[in-house]
């Protein structure tokens, strides 16, 4: 779960338009490209990968010109039972790659004249998305994924199937507020791509299921795929287990009540019909899914920050690398970590899918893909000439930035404010940006090449800035064009919430150990402690205090690090444990005016000594550190829509 401008505005009921990517044309394949040769390269590749990443299988999947040039399992689709995986039949959850099929099923219906892109998706719903901004949330929007949602995890993930939310129940339910203007700020919406999954149900009269399974499934021959949860008896048997490592045992097949945004189940091999129907402009074989110019419309860049930095397709969205224009997607779930590539130009479709989150660093996805580019299709960036304005612009972007991506209303906000990215100057020309490892594998530096425009040091992703209608600097990495990174001021964020954080917690933990040790001290050497009983009372309550902030930390810290395997705990059962945790902090928060009070009382009375009032003072400063922690985080928040 990790995690860039005045930024190009989409205006509602138009056509965006927005220049390019430049990107070399795309050269024809080179002459290895064979089965033969693309075996030997994944089997010199994977099988060890899968040995010291402790990852049970994978399926990987290459179309070319019209065909299936390679498709393999590697490893086992059911460790226990010794089961292989098989591209054909074995079942992977891809993820996030559902929204391909949802944005498919839309464009299905907008050919037809069913559905309009540019009309406010009010019009298709029998329940209200809330006229926060002036400017309606349409579906192109939803598509290029701006509609301006906050982003939502609770019941994103289950594993009882009895407690499965229907995808009204779900979407009505977990309604997010809308936090930036449409058509403006790119921000990941699961949500929305649901909204347009429920959409094509209210539109085409046929659960959303169904209606991909007639119109996408059945058409294109894949006989190993569906959207339906739990799967059908048929299907179930050939479903891979999914895995944190392959030396642990299977965990529970992921419910995911937004369907449409991530519930595919499918083989390797019925992707690749689905990614030669696309790269043959909606056609495989006899058979048609969609028209040519809707296929074109869906590949055509529709929404981009900036000239030269990846954007967005109806739908896909662009990789463009190794000087060739690349679109896809990738998908998530839990254990399943799965992406799809097209290079249109070239014919070209690759999909790879492991059932094991595994172990180890950097991302096993990324590299074999990454090597397969660089394999067949060589390239090499241009170097680029110094300039002095490099000095300027290093100074300019140094900052803490947090993801467009994120919650805005709940506790989940602390994890954007506490996390999120910091970007710091190396050097006149460089800088190193932390918080993107999970993107690249390691904190990287990033070479100045244009102005505001900086390029990893051994690699290609670009990162731009620019700033927003307002004034604020924000960032666009090219790896990953589905959200922005936006600066924040240095006292909201990052390294000093972290340091205030640590020095609370740090301070109120030192005083609850030093309290029984300080009264045996006191005993030992006959010294009595000369306070009032009011003074006693109080100084028992900032005790009190101190024990409630660490209760509540560690509540925190526990609830994350077991959402770290399992996102199905944020669900209604939940609510309970959260409402108890806001009672803590709010109690703490009470607190702190004990503490105050006893800092001033420690301030007046000399009797306590110098070593009684320091700590009065180092205990008030660390009520004022934690006070704002609670500000900043929005960790008092009463909101239980997350």
């Amino acid at each position: 779960m990790l995690v860039l401008l005045v930024v190009c505005s989409v205006a509602a009921g138009a056509s965006p338009q927005t220049a390019p990517v430049p990107v070399q044309p795309a050269a024809a394949a080179a002459p290895a490209l064979t089965a033969a040769d693309v075996e030997a390269f994944f089997d010199g590749m994977i099988p060890l990968q899968l040995e010291q990443r402790e990852i049970a299988g994978v399926v990987v999947v290459v179309v070319y010109r019209g065909q299936v040039l390679f498709a393999k399992g590697y490893g086992y689709a059911d460790v226990a039972r010794k089961i292989p995986v098989s591209p054909q039949t074995t079942l992977f959850r891809p993820g996030s790659i559902s929204k391909l099929f949802t944005w498919t099923a839309v464009m299905q219906l907008v050919e037809q004249g069913r559905i309009d892109l540019d009309r406010d998706v009010n019009e298709y719903l029998d329940f209200a998305i809330p006229s926060t901004f002036p400017q309606p949330i349409t579906l192109r929007h939803i598509l290029t994924h701006t509609p301006g949602f906050e982003d939502v995890l609770k019941n994103l993930f289950a594993t009882d199937p009895a407690k499965l939310l229907s995808l009204r129940e779900y979407l009505v339910g977990q309604l997010p507020q809308r936090i930036y203007p449409p058509g403006v700020t790119i921000a990941y919406s699961n949500y929305a791509t649901a909204l347009a999954g429920y959409i094509v149900e209210r539109v085409s009269g046929q659960p959303f299921a169904a209606y991909v399974a007639e119109h996408i499934f059945q058409p294109l021959g894949m006989e190993y795929s569906t959207f339906e949860q739990p799967l059908p008896p048929t299907l179930a048997q050939h479903m891979s287990q999914g895995y944190t490592v392959s030396s642990r045992p299977a965990r529970p097949f992921e419910l995911i009540p937004a369907a449409p945004a991530g519930a595919l189940s499918a083989s390797g091999l019925d992707l690749a019909r689905f990614m030669l129907a696309h790269l043959q402009q909606g056609q495989y074989g006899q058979t048609r899914i969609l028209r040519p110019e809707t296929a074109r419309l869906m590949h055509a860049r529709q929404w981009g920050p900036l000239d030269g930095i990846n954007g967005m397709a109806l739908g896909f969205y662009e990789e463009s690398r190794n000087g060739l224009r690349i679109i896809g997607h990738g998908g998530d779930t839990v254990f399943f970590h799965s992406d799809l590539h097209l290079i249109p130009d070239a014919g070209l479709g690759f999909f790879f899918s492991q059932n094991s989150a595994g172990s180890g660093t950097g991302n096993l996805r990324t590299a074999v893909w990454r090597g397969f580019l660089d394999r067949y299709f060589p390239y090499r960036p241009a170097e680029a000439a110094p300039s002095p304005q490099a000095v300027e612009d290093v100074r300019a972007v140094a900052g803490f930035y947090i993801s467009s991506r994120r919650n805005h209303t709940s506790f989940l906000r602390a994890l954007a404010m506490l996390s999120g990215t910091r970007i710091t100057a190396r050097g006149p020309d460089a800088i190193e940006v932390s918080g993107l490892e999970a993107l690249t594998g390691r904190t990287q530096r990033w070479q100045w090449i244009a102005p505001m425009r900086f390029r990893q040091a051994d690699g290609q992703d670009v990162i731009a800035f620019r700033r927003d209608a307002q004034g604020r600097l924000e960032a666009f990495v090219s790896v990953v064009p589905i959200f922005v990174f936006q600066r924040v001021p240095w006292y909201q964020g990052g390294l000093l919430l972290q340091i205030l954080l640590g020095f609370a917690v740090g301070v109120f933990a030192l005083t609850l150990l030093l309290w029984p040790l300080a009264a045996w001290l006191r005993r030992h050497y006959g010294r009595r402690l000369e306070l009032s009983p009011q003074e006693r009372r109080v100084r028992l309550l900032t005790r009190l205090t101190g024990g409630l902030v660490l209760l509540f930390v560690l509540g925190f810290v526990v609830l994350f690090e077991a959402a770290e395997s399992d996102l199905g705990i944020f669900n209604a059962d939940l609510d309970p444990w959260l409402r108890a945790l806001q009672l803590l902090g709010w109690l703490s928060a009470f607190g702190l005016l004990a503490i105050f009070y006893d800092s001033y009382l420690g301030g007046t009375d000399r009797a306590r000594g110098w070593v009684g009032r320091l700590s009065a003072i180092v205990l008030a400063l660390a009520a004022i550190a934690w006070g704002w922690v609670l500000l900043a985080t929005n960790l008092l928040s009463l909101n239980l829509h997350y």
